[in-house]
């Protein structure tokens, strides 16, 4: 999945500086902190939120666990609050929220 960046000027600036990592100008640390400061958060989900967007979207536990590549039961897991979901799950979700789920399917 591509990076998505909170603007056109941080990917700029994400760019310049990944160069310099690159030359060997700006250590790990540094390159580290400027992924995170330009790169677009991931929001968490509460256990609701994650029931909501899957009802709105129409599909049963089974199939919203399809499109995320999971097992259904981790999807039952995350809508009871017994697990959360975390990086590429997550990532999804984020998507589903933002462009629905036809995105992912």
């Amino acid at each position: 999945m591509a990076k998505k960046h909170k603007s056109n000027i941080l990917k700029s600036v994400h760019d310049t500086v990944k160069d310099l990592h690159g030359a060997g100008l700006v250590d790990k640390k540094t390159m580290r902190e400027f992924d995170a400061s330009c790169l677009t958060e991931v929001k968490e989900f509460s256990p609701k939120q994650i029931a909501k967007l899957r009802k709105q979207a129409g599909v049963s536990q089974a199939l919203f666990a399809t499109y995320l590549n999971v097992t259904t039961g981790l999807v039952s897991q995350w809508e009871r609050g017994e697990k959360k979901p975390g990086g590429a799950s997550l990532k999804l979700i984020n998507l589903v929220e933002k462009k629905g789920l036809e995105v992912v399917a």
